[in-house]
């Protein structure tokens, strides 16, 4: 069965990069046929997304259209992948509900879960050795906590209780915390951060909004994560967002820097360049 998502009647998915030095937004891709999502940002200058349940290469400037990277024995994809620190590999969630570690170029997979339990990954540690995701028991989402396994599937840690919702782990440039969004404080998702060793929870936004998908910039000075009107159940497509910037590590005064139609698919995963100038993200706008 056939899970992928499909752009509405009249509905066009565009690809764009937001530059923090100009506060201005470039179109890179816009397409009417396949729904892109999830864009990571390679060392190269590709972007890497989702689309029909495969994943894509984009120039990030524009310059070639996108292209299906070719893999051998891998299920259908959802919008849950990273990229590793070398630069040359991509672990990927299925819709099986493993994660799988493949080259960027293509060619045979590695799946690295085994356990019954679904595995949505969002964060792979700075030296490359251990992935953070969320795992879920098959049929009931009240389950899903926050936890890591090295990427050889050895050492499964539970970070957080079942019952937060919690969502979208991924580590500091640092190593030192894991960012995640979570609804353990006050009922609906907000943004905090827990030591890889489960201890620290900490509780960094604090307003009326749903904020999902914290990304860090490669040189940690810069944040930014997709913000849900009040009441927004879940992260949800096709809704008025924001995707707000925090500089410095100050989560108390982030600043609005895109409103845009999206929500799923957005910002799902980082898409900070390597420079730590721009990020990637995803809208999809209606026909009026």
């Amino acid at each position: 069965m056939a899970y992928a998502r499909k752009l509405a009647d009249g509905q066009t998915c565009r690809i764009h990069r937001y530059d923090i030095a100009t506060g201005e937004s470039t179109l890179v891709h816009t397409s009417p046929t396949v729904l892109f999502e999830a864009p990571n940002w390679t060392t190269g200058g590709d972007l890497v997304l989702n689309g029909d349940g495969i994943l894509w290469s984009l120039p990030a400037d524009g310059s070639a259209p996108p292209r299906p990277i070719p893999y051998e024995g891998l299920p259908e994809l959802n919008n849950d992948h990273v990229l590793a620190p070398d630069g040359e590999t991509a672990y990927l969630s299925a819709n099986d509900g493993h994660i799988y570690a493949a080259s960027l170029r293509g060619g045979s997979v590695r799946q690295v879960t085994h356990e019954k339990r679904l595995h949505f990954l969002h964060g792979v540690s700075p030296d490359g050795a251990t992935l953070a995701y969320v795992g879920v028991e098959p049929g009931d989402w009240s389950t899903a906590s926050l936890r890591t396994v090295g990427v050889d599937g050895t050492g499964d840690q539970q970070l957080t209780p079942p019952g937060g919702r919690d969502d979208g782990p991924e580590y500091t440039p640092d190593s030192a915390w894991i960012h995640f969004n979570t609804e353990h404080f006050d009922g609906h998702a907000q943004i905090a951060r827990i030591r890889p060793d489960g201890s620290g929870l900490e509780q960094l936004t604090f307003d009326d909004r749903v904020n999902w998908f914290p990304h860090f910039a490669p040189d940690g000075e810069h944040a930014v994560y997709l913000s849900y009107p009040p009441g927004t159940e879940g992260h949800p497509a096709d809704r008025p967002v924001e995707l707000r910037l925090v500089r410095g590590g100050d989560w108390r005064f982030p600043r609005t820097v895109v409103e845009l139609a999206g929500g799923q698919g957005t910002i799902n995963v980082n898409s900070w360049s390597p420079d730590s100038r721009h990020f990637a993200y995803v809208d999809y706008p209606l026909a009026a």
